[in-house]
């Protein structure tokens, strides 16, 4: 004889602890450790740049000198865009959310690519190139476009990180802060089978199209509980001001049971691994720009929580006041996240589409139990 319980299946909500696939693009370390194809967080951050990576996630190993070179012009020059996905972003509202715009230019861009429903290895590839090219051109072609300003031309011989800068400003910044802003991309870059990354493998395992699947991706990551985080922890940095009222504000947090943003992972137990590079960028840059009060707020929210709850900070934490005091509006938080993110997302669509197997769970079923049909007029008496 079985019982209710024999004949149940395992079940672990939000997918929890779940092995969903297999990648050799990268490992999240339960024990704050990440590693990009074999190759170490924290090395990459110090020494890399973002197209080098870029180029490690998409290809399987770093680049050599040559193609190094040849993968950053190619990235230079597929950033403008065509002329009629300007002309959309300058149809949408003005007060449309920059990820709602990157999101639907993302997807715009899909038809104006010959290759587009090719999915042999080689053509995803060159897709992949456009896509990471042209997601910062959507970036900060469509805020700039928001804000009643002309995009800018692409300025083939910065970096992606620079480049960024300059179409957003006008202005070429000083070298350490393209180099702060190589690390941040670097960081960001990819996560394994986070919420994004995994709506991304789902569409492209159905066999749609790269940009299809990364279109999934970008309405996925807007969530304030996955890339939106950092944009609602700026927000609530903004509220508290000075470390000495960080303590007290977290505690009514707390007793209130609020929701608080930069805290807590799915995967990490002891700590995220890409916090301490977070936090001295953050450092390095507050006393740069004389903004130095931000830091101490979030190690001082960072104490409170772990000796309250035992929870660990994550990099949205110490990512929001880096990208405050990189001039960033805070509405752009989630979109930067995504210029850096879509060549992850670009690598697990390759890989998902090169050994493809549909995504197809199953529910565990909680309705009312098999009962009969009653017609409209039966059960009406009439």
């Amino acid at each position: 004889m079985t019982t209710e319980t024999d004949t149940k299946p395992a079940y672990s909500p939000g997918l929890a602890g779940v092995i969903a696939g297999e990648t050799e693009i990268c490992w999240v370390d339960p024990n704050a450790g990440l590693m990009y194809r074999g190759y170490d967080i924290h090395e990459m951050a110090e020494k890399a740049n973002f197209e080098e990576v870029a180029y490690l996630l998409l290809n399987g190993e770093l680049p050599t000198t040559k193609q190094l070179e040849e993968f950053s012009k190619a990235l230079a020059a597929e950033r403008p865009l065509p002329k009629e996905v300007l002309e959309m972003m300058r149809l949408m509202p003005k007060n449309t959310h920059p990820m709602d715009m990157l999101r639907t230019g993302v997807s715009m861009l899909g038809p104006f690519d010959p290759q587009l429903n090719d999915h042999s290895h080689d053509a995803n590839i060159r897709k992949a190139i456009r896509l990471i090219a042209k997601t910062t051109t959507l970036i900060a072609d469509g805020f700039r476009i928001q804000h009643g300003q002309n995009p800018l031309p692409e300025r083939p011989d910065l970096t992606m990180a620079g480049n960024l800068f300059y179409k957003l400003s006008g202005e070429v910044p000083p070298t350490w802060k393209i180099r702060m802003m190589d690390t941040i991309f670097i960081l960001y870059a990819d996560h394994e089978f986070n919420a994004s990354t995994f709506a991304a493998r789902v569409t492209a395992a159905t066999l749609a199209d790269i940009y299809a699947a990364v279109t999934s991706a970008c309405g996925t990551l807007k969530g304030p509980l996955h890339g939106g985080a950092n944009e609602e922890a700026m927000a609530m940095l903004d509220e508290i001001k000075t470390a000495d009222r960080a303590e007290d504000w977290m505690m009514n947090a707390l007793a209130k049971k609020a929701k608080i943003m930069g805290f807590g992972h799915r995967v990490y137990k002891s700590g995220d691994s890409r916090v301490p590079i977070m936090r001295e960028i953050g450092r390095d840059l507050g006393q740069r720009v004389g903004k130095d009060q931000w830091i101490p707020i979030c190690e001082k929210l960072e104490a409170t929580m772990d000796r309250e709850k035992h929870l660990c900070a994550n990099v949205d934490l110490y990512a929001a006041p880096v990208f405050a005091m990189l001039n960033f509006d805070p509405a752009l938080n989630t979109p930067i996240f995504a210029a850096s993110r879509v060549a992850g997302w670009c690598a697990h669509v390759v890989e998902q589409q090169d050994h493809n197997r549909l995504i197809r769970p199953r529910s565990l079923y909680t309705g009312p139990a098999s009962r009969p049909y009653k017609a409209a007029a039966a059960s009406n008496g009439s």
